[in-house]
């Protein structure tokens, strides 16, 4: 290290630092406190959206409940909201209600959504078994079968299997049909509606 035998050397080696790195200090302190505030402000403006969503979720999903305006605004909110989960519940939503009116190609839109865009497993298992269900009502029986085989964890698959007997006995597979209804009620609880399929089945292949 450089020595100096006067303050005056020192000052004046201070001020020569100073005039070499002067500029480079000061725009580094403005960068880390523009850095430091420019992070609050991030941290505050997505507090703020997230606040800002769930209350355009909360209005916009009693609309939807009330009349067909509701569920155009619902759709809005998804081209709004899109990088939030609240789209997903929305979507889930909206499926729901194209569903009871029949239309089926928009409900599976709209799970088609959820299962692209949820990070949630278990949200996106429910957004399959939804779909599939779908499209068995629109006769689409091998995409149906397609959906259930990927929900794959435990705790749905009495249901995946359940709608894979579906799809095998609308096509008249009778005998896979068999398999999964007996295996889906091996796999969950006693389901009464899922025996009584099994032991329509006989009477269904009989006919």
């Amino acid at each position: 290290m450089e020595q100096y035998e006067t303050e005056e050397q020192q000052v004046e080696a201070i001020k020569r630092f100073w005039k070499e790195n002067g500029s480079a200090l000061i725009i580094g302190a403005v960068l880390g406190l523009a850095g430091l505030y420019g992070w609050r402000y991030y941290n505050d403006s997505q507090i703020a959206a997230k606040e800002q969503a769930s209350n355009a979720y909360e209005t916009t999903s009693i609309k939807l409940a009330q009349d067909e305006k509701g569920f155009t605004e619902a759709k809005a909110y998804l081209d709004e909201h899109g990088d939030t989960g609240y789209a997903t519940l929305m979507a889930l939503e909206l499926a729901q209600k194209a569903a009871d009116r029949e239309d089926f190609s928009e409900a599976a839109k709209q799970l088609e959504y959820v299962v692209n865009n949820t990070s949630l497993a278990t949200v996106k298992y429910v957004a399959q078994l939804r779909l599939a269900r779908i499209q068995l009502a629109q006769g689409e029986f091998d995409l149906a079968i397609s959906n259930a085989d990927k929900v794959t964890a435990d705790a749905f698959k009495s249901q995946s299997l359940e709608i894979k007997g579906d799809a095998y006995l609308a096509q008249q597979l009778f005998d896979k049909a068999r398999a999964a209804y007996s295996s889906a009620l091996e796999s969950g609880e006693r389901n009464q509606i899922l025996k009584m399929k099994l032991d329509n089945l006989a009477v269904a292949a009989n006919g």
